[in-house]
């Protein structure tokens, strides 16, 4: 019988880990108690979780490793969460911080579609780290957003998304960024013969940004963007398994409100829902993000897991253009750097400042 590991971070007395454990196992699965559960052989030996370790953290929590039937999941992406994390999760002192699929639902899952091999294809960048900005502030028409993206273009900037708070805007609409965006990109291709990856921003009802992807597609936008945990991570799958025929790089946004570890949820569960790329926020920005959790998203991201495709790391939040070459070393080549609103901050000298991030990269990855 294959098996789920799911490992919860649990606070409280450690003398109640046990009973806490075997709660959880439960919960997870059938939600009755154990007594009622056990009645029904089938039930007992193909549906019950079973606590398999406890184990205390360094700080004194408890981890408590459970085994899930995969069968519980019906290799599902919305019925894994339930199993994952579902009514536990309304445990205020219950973190999901380690999961282990087993092959059966990593194959149903499927992983990313390019990941770093594709997207290395699509920008033209063999060897070294990868450069990403965003055309922003909310509040730009799109004519004005395509000046930007002709700057950082021409400066050499391999990725160049939209903001994720640009959605379809009465004063930016998104099929007019859209189209004006991807010409920009096209005149600068013209001109230098190198055409930077323009990536839209997908955002609203499933419905609609099903639309906005097959707008996007149409109009020859070659990847896309979404924020999974806005949209939703079933619905995130089905857009990079049933509906994309482009890579689809996953934003941070709202992840914050979850108790999964960061570890877990940008270095695993978005490879596994299909994220080609996965940008999440670094040690060198603004969120104080430990060095040592992002090197473990990284590593989780980039490492052979269950034969699934590499996800290319992308880590940003508010990367200063004087630390682009301790970054660079930080991450190694496998990584695509985004710096975004420090690009502007000197009025006049967009295409300057952009050129010397380009620059510090190709130099840092030499």
């Amino acid at each position: 019988m294959e098996l789920l590991r799911v490992t919860y971070r649990l606070e409280g007395n450690p003398a109640d880990a046990e009973a806490r454990g075997e709660a959880i196992a439960l919960e997870q699965t059938v939600e009755v108690p154990r007594a009622v559960a056990m009645r029904d052989p089938f039930i007992q030996r193909e549906i019950v979780g079973r606590v398999e370790s406890i184990d205390e953290a360094p700080d004194g929590a408890q981890l408590v490793a459970i085994d899930y039937p995969v069968a519980t999941t019906a290799l599902d992406p919305a019925q894994l969460l339930g199993v994952l994390f579902g009514n536990s999760s309304l445990h205020a002192d219950v973190q999901c911080v380690d999961f282990d699929p087993p092959p059966s639902l990593c194959e149903a899952l499927q992983g990313p579609r390019a990941g770093i091999a594709g997207l290395r294809e699509l920008t033209g960048v063999r060897e070294r780290a990868l450069t990403c900005t965003a055309v922003k502030p909310l509040g730009r028409s799109p004519e004005a957003l395509a000046d930007l993206l002709r700057a950082f273009a021409r400066a050499g900037i391999d990725v160049i998304k939209d903001d994720q708070g640009l959605a379809d805007h009465e004063f930016c609409p998104f099929e007019a960024r859209v189209e004006a965006c991807l010409a920009a990109a096209e005149q600068v291709a013209d001109e230098t013969g190198r055409r930077a990856l323009y990536v839209p921003n997908l955002i609203g009802t499933p419905e609609r940004v099903f639309a906005q992807l097959r707008f996007a597609e149409k109009s020859g936008a070659r990847a896309v963007m979404v924020s999974p945990m806005l949209l939703g991570l079933p619905t995130f799958w089905e857009l990079c398994h049933r509906r994309a025929s482009v890579p689809v790089l996953a934003h941070p946004s709202h992840a914050g409100a979850v108790r999964y570890a960061p570890e877990l949820l940008f270095g695993k569960l978005l490879r596994l829902y299909g994220a080609d790329a996965v940008i999440f926020v670094g040690y060198a920005g603004r969120f104080g993000i430990p060095r040592a959790t992002c090197a473990a998203i990284a590593a989780s991201l980039r490492g052979g897991w269950h034969g699934l495709a590499p996800s290319l790391p992308v880590p940003g939040g508010g990367i200063e253009l004087a630390d682009v070459p301790e970054v660079v070393r930080f991450y190694g080549r496998d990584a695509m750097l985004l710096v975004g609103g420090s690009l502007q901050l000197e009025p006049g000298r967009v295409l300057e400042r952009s050129r010397a991030f380009a620059d510090a990269v190709r130099v840092a990855s030499a």
